[in-house]
């Protein structure tokens, strides 16, 4: 693309998400939720747009419940990644910061996820570091595990 057909709208966008654990029988696990990228099907972290008058807090929690079906309390904030992408449609350039939130399971189930996710899933957590698909999860999910191993968990 060269300069002339750079684009010429910017948008900043801010999100919200986290890491749903809960102890399983040989540590802790975390939630995934399996989406539809533009390279085909990825395992990732649930996550959403801040709505307006909404906290990210609250975004977070919303969010984890319904891309995955579970019910969560906040502990507390992982931290944020943020990163550029291109919106064909609108011709804007995207910068999204999505701040995470370490949650712990409390209720719900994984059958009960929105239609825009193909599947939620427990994963222990040293697996979903494996096969998460985008480079933040990874480094979120490796803040976690400081975070856990912190908490005796």
């Amino acid at each position: 693309m060269g300069a002339k057909d750079w684009p010429k709208n910017l948008r900043f966008l801010t999100s919200a998400g986290g890491v749903l654990y809960r102890q399983g029988p040989q540590g802790p696990q975390v939630a995934l939720i399996l989406v539809q990228s533009k390279s085909g099907p990825v395992w990732t972290l649930p996550k959403g747009l801040v709505d307006e008058g909404e906290s990210l807090p609250e975004t977070a929690l919303r969010e984890a419940q319904e891309e995955t079906g579970l019910k969560a309390r906040l502990v507390e904030k992982i931290g944020e990644i943020s990163y550029w992408y291109y919106m064909k449609e609108d011709n804007a350039k995207c910068k999204k910061t999505v701040h995470y939130y370490l949650m712990q399971h409390v209720g719900g189930s994984t059958r009960e996820h929105d239609q825009e996710v193909q599947e939620a899933r427990w994963f222990p957590l040293e697996e979903a570091i494996q096969v998460v698909g985008y480079k933040g999860d990874r480094e979120i999910l490796r803040k976690v595990q400081g975070m856990l191993h912190g908490q005796g968990a």
